[in-house]
């Protein structure tokens, strides 16, 4: 029998996004598979409208307060019942061999952890927005987004370890989360997914960036791409991140980058723009940091 894959997508005020990509998975050739909707606390409930709707074995999850992209998907990921929890957002829209493309690493190598698809831009759907993540710099916290913003002519159609899966599509194997954990839900939303890659590496397991499996991403449709509380929680757990898992020598160099390069040019910039709720965003997110205790790594 087909190993079961457990789909984890949230919703916040998105209904009609959400059920764009609920149908999208009619199409998908991989039948063996459950959908979980988890909601989180939109000011609608969307679930009576889900469930009528008839897309193949879904159930909604309704949560009275917002848990973020991490406290969400570890709510379904409690109430999941795969082999494999496949953890994709709801701006997204999936392609028929998705499924089937994301198990094939996991046939070939038992130290496979996770695996993400090449992802592409749905409006423009040449385009390839992932297809891998660099090494992240544990001195600046700095790394890139392999193929961005690059027109897709095959050059990514290939299988390869990378250092980070991307939290927009992203397929998990039951013992990782067993042996790892689930998400850190003190990140609330970004960096979540580079924080647990990073735990996963570490126990021993590889990240596979599988090009011939395709998703399109509806980018951005939930926090907006210049939205204030963007730079608030990419600041605030940009800093996160490295207090969790940078060693104490780069940790010390990171916070002098940070203190006399990102500081001085980012308030430049937003006073510039006169984009000043950013700036108190930007600078909100570097105090979370020292109201909040350090938490290792699970």
């Amino acid at each position: 029998m087909k190993p079961l894959i457990s789909i984890i997508t949230l919703n916040y005020n998105q209904t009609d996004v959400t059920c764009e990509f609920l149908e999208s998975t009619k199409c998908l050739q991989y039948k063996n598979f459950e959908t979980i909707v988890v909601d989180n606390a939109s000011k609608e409930d969307p679930t009576e409208r889900i469930l009528k709707a008839g897309y193949p074995n879904v159930k909604v999850l309704r949560s009275e307060t917002n848990l973020g992209f991490t406290g969400g998907n570890n709510l379904g990921i409690k109430a999941s019942k795969g082999d494999y929890i496949f953890i994709v957002n709801n701006d997204t829209e999936v392609t028929p061999d998705l499924l089937d493309k994301l198990l094939e690493p996991f046939a070939f190598d038992e130290s496979v952890g996770v695996v993400s698809p090449k992802i592409k831009f749905f409006q423009q759907s040449d385009v390839i927005q992932y297809a891998g993540f660099s090494e992240m710099n544990m001195f600046t916290c700095q790394n890139s987004t392999i193929g961005n913003k690059q027109h897709d002519k095959g050059q990514f159609d290939f299988m390869s370890t990378t250092h980070c899966a991307h939290g927009a599509a992203m397929l998990v194997k039951r013992d990782v989360i067993n042996k790892v954990g689930m998400f850190a839900e003190n990140f609330f939303i970004y960096y979540e997914e580079i924080d647990w890659s990073t735990r996963i590496i570490r126990a021993g397991y590889k990240i596979i960036y599988q090009g011939y499996g395709t998703i399109y991403h509806k980018e951005s449709m939930t926090m907006g791409k210049q939205s204030a509380i963007k730079v608030y929680y990419h600041t605030r757990n940009r800093i996160y991140y490295m207090r969790r898992n940078a060693h104490k020598g780069q940790l010390i160099t990171f916070l002098a980058f940070f203190a006399f390069l990102t500081v001085p040019k980012t308030t430049i910039q937003f006073i510039f723009k006169k984009q000043f709720e950013h700036l108190r965003s930007f600078f909100r997110g570097i105090a979370w940091n020292f109201q909040t205790s350090t938490v290792s790594p699970q």
